[in-house]
Order: structure tokens, then C-alpha cells, then sequence
């Protein structure tokens, strides 16, 4: 049986996840086996428990932290029962249940799924995301974080990501006790090692990145295959959510009410610290449709500087997201 276009390109990046994924477990258990090796194994064993065990509670409690961040409610259906039904349905579709809708108080447009077993799955919207968008954006938007729920992203981003802080204080714990301990049978040997650990971490942090970016792609899909002309509603979407997110930075009164946003910014539709750098050719745009705003974005050529910024970012270009939708419209 032949496959579509469309089937071929959804199998093409399970396989790229699949991969990365299989590139991020078998470094780090091969340089992981290699370390206990040259050094004490309980003294890193022992270290490692206590990193993984500090990101499990990290991530138990990290509802809460993103509710204090970005100062998050829970949103009463009473008080906007289309959206709530919107979610339903979406979810309904996704085969998930109903998450929990939140609300959260900022004027960012953007939106977050997130939870964990203490307080089950929260999909959240900004107030910035209500103002700006329109319902059929507001859909397409919905199904995009369903499906980061439908995926299981939050705990397998969760999972990769105490890997390079693992990595690292091993590291920076051998790099201590070399430089404290005196060890005269060590000649520096653990610093090195302790050095290349770090490195190590820094490389693996940019597998994770890669990953990220491949879900972003995994949920554009996701939305696309529950939401009617999924694929052009989201792309109008992304693109004032870029452009509005600009702007909205450029307000004085917007920079002294914006979070920081680095913290749990993998969580976000599109990477709030790159709307300035991805929406630095719109400014004369605004009066234009939102059509032409779309077709202006993706006819845009990429620039070196802008791979190399894509690499560091836990979101794709906005550019090769655009024309990754259009290819499925």
C-alpha cells in the first residue's frame, strides 16, 4: 500500500524523533558507562540520584511554578463557554480527555499545554491570545497544544531534559574534587574528565533543542488533522501571534508586566524571545491581510544567522514552520 504525501512526511519525523531520541540515550549511556569507569562510582551514583531525583520533583511542582509565572487562573466555563466547548470538542477529537482551562494574565498572545501527576493536564491561553486572534485561529491554536498533550510532550521533554544537568554537575563535581581534594595520584585527571562532561552536556543540550523542534512540527500536524483547514488557520495564527508578540515587547508598560519568559518558554506555541528577531520585516505589514502576511513571512530566504539561531531554539523558524503548513494545506 502506497503512501500519501502527507502520511510520508508525518512518518519522516516520527522517524527523525525516534532517532534523536535513540541519539540522546545512547550518548548519554555510553558516556555514562565510560565515566563510572574512570572514576568513583559511588560518589557519581550518588549524584545522579539526587539530579534525578531534584527534576522529578522539578517537574511535580512545575504547575505551580507556571501559575505564579505567568500568573495563571483557572477559567470557569461560565465565563467563556465557547472556548470551553472548543476544547471538547477538540479533545473529543484527539481522542484525550478534556484537559483543564486555564487563563493566564498576560498580554503576550501565546498559549501553553502543560500539568503532571499532581495536578493532571492544563491547557492554558494568554489574554494577549484572546485580543489578538479570532476563533478560527483560536482552534487551530487548541489543537496544536491537544496534541502536545495527545503526544505525551511534556513528559518526554521532561525526561531528556534532567540529562544534560545530570551530565554537567557530574562534571562540576569532578572538576571540585580535583581542585579541592588534592589528590597528588589524580595529576588533574578528573578535571579533564569533569571538562569533557560539561562539554558533553552543552552537546547533548543541543540534541534536546532539535527534538523540541521536531514536536513543535509533530503538533502543527496534530492540529492540522482535528481542526478544519487546520493548516491555514494555524499558519494566520502563528504569524500574528509573531507579529503581535513584537509589538506587544516594543510597549513600555508591556516590559515591566512580562515575565520572564525563559524559563518555561519550550512550553509556549511560538518563542516569545524570538518575536523581535522573527517578525523584524513585518513592522510595514499591518495593514495587510493576514493571507499576505503568511505569504510574506515564507517568502522570506533564511540566512545563516538564522540557522545558527534556529539551532539554539526550542522552537523552529517561524519561516520553515509557515512553509511546513502550507505544504500540508
Amino acid at each position: 500500500m502506497q503512501l500519501s504525501g502527507r502520511n510520508m512526511n508525518t512518518l519522516k519525523l516520527r522517524l527523525s524523533m525516534a532517532g534523536t531520541l535513540a541519539i540522546i540515550f545512547g550518548l548519554s549511556t555510553l558516556v555514562f558507562t565510560v565515566i563510572m569507569s574512570l572514576a568513583g562510582v559511588f560518589d557519581l551514583l550518588t549524584l545522579g540520584v539526587l539530579v534525578v531525583s531534584f527534576n522529578i520533583i522539578q517537574w511535580l511542582i512545575s504547575p505551580y511554578l507556571v501559575g505564579a509565572i505567568y500568573r495563571v487562573r483557572e477559567l470557569p466555563e461560565s465565563e467563556d463557554p465557547q472556548l470551553h466547548q472548543m476544547v471538547g470538542s477538540i479533545s473529543e477529537k484527539s481522542k484525550i480527555s478534556k484537559p483543564k482551562l486555564m487563563l493566564s494574565q498576560i498580554p503576550i498572545p501565546n498559549a501553553f499545554a502543560y500539568g503532571s501527576p499532581l495536578t493532571g493536564n492544563r491547557v492554558a491561553v494568554t489574554q494577549g491570545l484572546l485580543k489578538s486572534l479570532n476563533e478560527d485561529e483560536v482552534e487551530a491554536v487548541m489543537g496544536h497544544e491537544l496534541g502536545h498533550l495527545k503526544h505525551r510532550d511534556v513528559q518526554v521533554m521532561m525526561v531528556v531534559s534532567f540529562l544534560p544537568a545530570l551530565f554537567y554537575y557530574i562534571g562540576f563535581s569532578l572538576m571540585l574534587s580535583s581542585m579541592y581534594r588534592g589528590r597528588r595520584d589524580d595529576n588533574g585527571g578528573n578535571a579533564l574528565i569533569g571538562i569533557g562532561f560539561m562539554i558533553f552536556s552543552w552537546v547533548l543540550n543541543l540534541f534536546i533543542l532539535y527534538l523540541s523542534r521536531l514536536r513543535e512540527y509533530y503538533a502543527d500536524r496534530h492540529s492540522v488533522s482535528v481542526v478544519d483547514s487546520g493548516a491555514q488557520k494555524l499558519s494566520t495564527g502563528l504569524a500574528k501571534i509573531v507579529n503581535e508578540t513584537r509589538k506587544v515587547n516594543s510597549t513600555q508598560k508591556a516590559r515591566r508586566e512580562k515575565p520572564s519568559s525563559s524559563a518555561f518558554k519550550a512550553l509556549f506555541i511560538a518563542d516569545p524571545n524570538r518575536a523581535s528577531v522573527d517578525s523584524a520585516e513585518l513592522a510595514a505589514m499591518e495593514a495587510q491581510s493576514d493571507q499576505k502576511l503568511v505569504q510574506e513571512i515564507t517568502s522570506r530566504e533564511l540566512t545563516f544567522a538564522d540557522k545558527l539561531l534556529e539551532a539554539f531554539s526550542t522552537h523552529p523558524n517561524i519561516v520553515k514552520r509557515l512553509r511546513a503548513l502550507q505544504e500540508l494545506s
